[in-house]
C-alpha cells in the first residue's frame, strides 16, 4: 500500500484528486445525504479550487494506491492538539480489504510525528462507516449540527482516537 501526497503545485494530481474524490463521494453520500446536498458539499470542499485551497491551508492530501493503482484518498491537518482527518474514503469496491486499517495506521504515525495525542473526525449520523471507525478503536465522543450555508447541515457524530 502506498500512501502518495499531493502537493499545492501539482495541477494534474489536484485535477485527478477532485475527480476521484467526486466520484466516490457521490456514490457513497447520495443515498445518505440526497444529490442536491451532496452536489453543494462538493462544489464546497472537493472542487480542483477547493483542494488548492485546502492545500494551503495546511491540509495534506494523500492517493491511498496499491500496486499503483487508486483505491482511496485521505486528507488531514493539525487541529489545536489533534490531528482532524477530513477525508478518509475508499472506492466501493476496494472496501473491506484492510485498506483502512493501514490508512488509519498512516495517520497515527503522521499525528505521532507531529506530537499530536488525538486524531477526531466528524462522521455523518447516517454513515454506516461509524462501525469501521469505532472496529479501528475511534469512539463516539460528542455529536453536532453544522450550518454550513443554503439551508444544509452536517448533522454528525465526532470520533476521537487518543494515540
Amino acid at each position: 500500500m502506498e500512501f502518495d501526497e499531493l502537493y499545492k503545485n501539482d495541477a494534474d494530481g489536484i485535477r485527478e484528486m477532485s475527480a476521484m474524490a467526486s466520484e466516490i463521494v457521490r456514490e457513497h453520500y447520495d443515498p445518505i445525504i440526497g444529490r442536491k446536498q451532496n452536489d453543494y458539499m462538493l462544489a464546497m470542499f472537493q472542487t480542483e479550487d477547493a483542494i488548492k485551497k485546502q492545500l494551503d491551508s495546511g491540509y495534506r492530501y494523500f492517493f491511498v494506491r496499491n500496486s499503483g493503482r487508486n483505491v482511496g484518498f485521505m486528507a488531514f491537518y493539525p487541529k489545536k492538539d489533534s490531528m482532524y482527518l477530513s477525508k478518509f474514503y475508499l472506492y466501493r469496491n476496494e472496501r473491506g480489504k484492510g485498506y483502512a486499517r493501514s490508512m488509519m495506521g498512516y495517520v497515527k504515525d503522521e499525528a505521532k510525528k507531529q506530537g499530536l495525542g488525538r486524531i477526531e473526525l466528524n462522521v455523518n449520523k447516517n454513515n454506516s462507516a461509524c462501525r469501521i471507525y469505532e472496529a479501528l478503536g475511534l469512539r463516539m465522543i460528542r455529536s453536532e449540527k453544522n450550518d454550513i450555508g443554503s439551508g444544509y447541515f452536517m448533522d454528525d457524530y465526532v470520533y476521537g482516537l487518543d494515540i
